[in-house]
């Protein structure tokens, strides 16, 4: 907990652009980070004794992960054993390395929390550090300045900072490297924030909810469509997922909270329902149409393990879409084994959700649902595996996914005893007194 902690800091407080100078893109603090995990994480295979065998079902997120990193290394052998352009080397080799990387984060996060309490606490500081992330965007906005400038540590190349606008208004983009992949983060980050704000009861109510409110102003004023889209599927699986009440509850305060952006930002409105209105003659929409001629063209040569994972530069084109990006990097098969990922993540937390008579859990795996998902659609958008901070994010949830739904059946699989004690109320059913037969009622 503690190194995964010390990776969300790293993660969200240093900008991307802040880099070891010789490493060049290869040097973020965070990618370094996550390849000392998955170096750490291998050697603790080796000491990892074989006595007890676990039900793939619970280790499915991580056996999917791993197929991925082999699908990609696939990928790089392809680039690397065709006739290629001495500038893509480079590039093929850093985008290895930050998949390793991020798989290595995720791993320690799927394999190295130990108990159901430490997933709630990383899910919650995961929610304040969105906060924390949200209330800089929020400056940003109100200042017009990057806030930043004054980040410098030794050993980090300087990174230039830039103020984005959109028809004159300020665009925050916090730490991360542009307002898409810092409202996308957000996104990912504001349904475990509600998660916090309506389980973590022990907290003062203000306290609970200031995340969300920092959160949900500053994914407004990104004016970015993608993160709009992305975090409109999140709200919709939440809302289908959650009780009557709290559905009341969250749209009360969604009307609420739109009164006030209206009258404190009054152009706000205006701006994102041009943005959807006008969107046949945007020209970044334009551009991903007319790229699928070029993309077909650089498919069909390598159509299975692809060209190699970061060889199409920008000099080719700039897909603004992920999945067309992976179609051509790793081709079929590591597309499929992408997908195979975020579905095995998506469907162990659907069963946490639907299994776990701990409310606060089974929220938490309905609040995985919906953030991986949110981060799942926010790839057709833009080339996400060109932005550390928004795949860092990403795969930190696929790890706590596989993590949630190994302790859940670890917890589940203990004698009826122990945990019908404690098993609170569920949506589910209830649980008979534990000297009865100990079976779960619908």
């Amino acid at each position: 907990m503690t190194w995964l902690t010390l990776y969300v800091i790293i993660l969200f407080a240093i900008p991307t652009t802040l880099v070891i100078d010789a490493l060049g893109s290869a040097g973020a603090p965070s990618m370094l980070m996550g390849l000392l995990s998955f170096g750490g994480w291998g050697l603790l295979q080796l000491s990892v004794t074989s006595g007890s065998t676990t039900a793939f079902e619970r280790r499915s997120v991580r056996t999917a992960l791993i197929a991925f990193v082999i699908c990609v290394g696939l990928g790089y052998i392809s680039g690397m054993t065709r006739p290629i352009d001495g500038d893509e080397i480079s590039p093929a080799d850093v985008a290895m390395l930050s998949v390793v990387s991020w798989a290595g984060t995720a791993l320690v996060t799927n394999d190295g929390i130990q108990s159901l309490e430490r997933a709630k606490i990383l899910a919650r500081r995961l929610a304040w550090a969105g906060g924390a992330l949200g209330l800089l965007g929020i400056g940003q906005f109100l200042t017009g300045q990057t806030l930043i400038n004054w980040i410098a540590i030794p050993g980090l190349r300087a990174g230039v900072f830039e103020i984005f606008t959109r028809d004159g208004m300020v665009r925050p983009s916090g730490t991360a490297t542009h307002p898409i992949e810092f409202g996308i983060i957000l996104t990912m980050l504001l349904p475990l924030a509600l998660h916090v704000a309506f389980t973590d009861l022990a907290l003062k109510r203000w306290l609970r909810w200031l995340p969300v409110l920092v959160l949900g102003v500053a994914v407004s004023l990104t004016f970015s469509r993608s993160a709009y889209v992305s975090i409109a599927v999140a709200v919709v699986i939440l809302v289908i997922g959650w009780p009557m009440r709290r559905r009341i509850a969250f749209l009360i305060g969604g009307v609420v909270l739109s009164v006030a952006l209206f009258v404190a930002v009054p152009r706000l409105f205006g701006i994102i329902n041009s943005l959807f209105r006008n969107i046949g003659n945007d020209p970044s929409i334009s551009s991903r149409t007319d790229s699928y001629d070029l993309f077909w063209e650089f498919f069909v040569k390598w159509p299975f393990f692809g060209r190699g994972l970061g060889t199409f530069l920008p000099k080719y084109r700039i897909f603004d879409n992920e999945y067309l990006g992976l179609l051509i990097g790793v081709g079929i098969v590591g597309t499929i084994a992408f997908l195979a990922l975020v579905g095995a993540a998506i469907i162990s937390s659907l069963r946490v959700y639907r299994e776990v008579a701990d409310p606060a859990l089974s929220d938490l795996g309905l609040t995985l649902i919906a953030s991986i998902a949110a981060g799942a659609m926010s790839l057709t958008a833009f080339d996400a595996f060109a932005f550390p901070m928004t795949m860092g994010t990403l795969f930190l949830l696929l790890g706590l996914a596989g993590a949630l739904r190994r302790l859940s059946s670890s917890a589940q699989g203990t004698p009826f005893h122990m945990t019908a004690m404690y098993a609170p109320q569920s949506k589910h059913g209830s649980w008979r007194d534990a000297s009865l037969k100990g079976e779960r009622v619908g």
